[in-house]
């Protein structure tokens, strides 16, 4: 083999491993980025679940307070309740 040659195949060769190098690292970070993602998107759930939960027990307290109460105050509360 000569020496032109073998220079044209070393710098082919070495393009080549540099050009899987580069994909395999985009590969990685594509999989990191989509992992953020999945963080991000859990953490919004789980937000979106707590203040839901938050909203429910607000609606539990409001009807054990109408169904402890005596009548009167009971009208008193669903009457107020329609307004808003």
């Amino acid at each position: 083999m000569s020496f032109p040659a073998a220079l044209v195949l070393i710098v082919l060769i070495i393009g080549v491993c540099s050009v899987m190098m580069e994909r395999t690292r985009n590969r990685t970070l594509q999989g990191r980025s989509l992992e953020e993602q999945e963080r991000r998107a859990l953490e919004a759930e789980r937000d979106d679940a707590r203040q839901e939960l938050d909203q429910i027990k607000e609606r539990v307290k409001v009807l054990e307070r109408i169904a402890t109460d005596p009548a009167r105050r009971t009208a008193e509360e669903i009457e107020k309740l329609r307004d808003e």
